[in-house]
């Protein structure tokens, strides 16, 4: 004879519910102030020097996750106090797998954004919270030194208390804001870049990486990570802003 424990059937399918159902639409009032959050992280230069932490790992990130998807061996990341980061990855030096590597960096944080503005835009906020969690869960696996390691762990535990402790006007409001700031956060580093490449610095950026890869010039690779960064605002902002 097989006995079912209906209470625990019922916590399963409570946290199915939770996790994969919808939650109510927020005010309009709110989307705008979340927005109007996110931008001032990334305006000012002291609070980017801080916020651009996020967008770190969100670039390394986009490289380690490339990297596995093509083949290739990931042997850690690294994230500095500086915001710079560092993802190693092994396979065959030249080919689509590393130039599609190379070019996941400066993509990711506004791809992310936009990903995670179609699940704000089907309601899906508590499943957007969980699934960050769970990708800096993995990503956390493969950071080899202790900033990366303290600075994946904040990250995620605030995403993991947020969603498990919160109720949906909070869950909302910190869902809207990280989402408004990858969208936002994702365009200031090809600008940096841009600047940096001006004065000659950063040789070894992932556009002169890639210009080496592939024989495109690195300010065509550079115009890439504008095109993508600024569809992505646009395309986010208009999902999240319900137009």
């Amino acid at each position: 004879m097989i006995s079912t424990d209906s209470s625990s059937i019922a916590s399963i399918g409570d946290l199915w519910d939770r996790v994969f159902g919808t939650q109510p639409v927020p005010d309009d009032w709110l989307v705008i102030v979340t927005a109007v959050v996110a931008l001032s992280a990334v305006v000012p230069r002291a609070l980017w020097h801080l916020s651009r932490n996020a967008v770190t790992i969100a670039h390394e990130g986009g490289h380690g996750l490339v990297a596995l998807l093509t083949g290739r061996k990931l042997d850690g990341i690294q994230l500095h106090s500086d915001t710079s980061g560092l993802t190693v990855s092994r396979g065959k030096p030249t080919g689509i797998g590393m130039i599609l590597t190379a070019a996941a960096g400066y993509t990711a944080p506004p791809l992310l954004g936009l990903g995670g503005a179609w699940l704000l835009a089907a309601h899906h906020i508590t499943l957007l919270l969980w699934l960050a969690t769970a990708l800096l869960l993995v990503m956390l696996v493969m950071i080899r030194n202790a900033y990366g390691v303290l600075t994946v762990v904040v990250t995620g535990a605030a995403f993991l208390l947020i969603s498990w402790l919160t109720g949906p006007a909070v869950q909302a409001a910190f869902a809207y804001t990280a989402v408004w700031f990858l969208l936002l956060g994702g365009v200031r580093p090809a600008f940096e870049l841009q600047s940096k490449r001006r004065h000659g610095g950063a040789p070894d950026s992932d556009a002169d990486q890639l210009g080496r890869l592939t024989h495109v010039p690195p300010a065509m690779w550079l115009f890439l990570f504008h095109a993508v960064s600024l569809c992505s605002l646009i395309g986010g902002g208009t999902w999240l802003l319900g137009l």
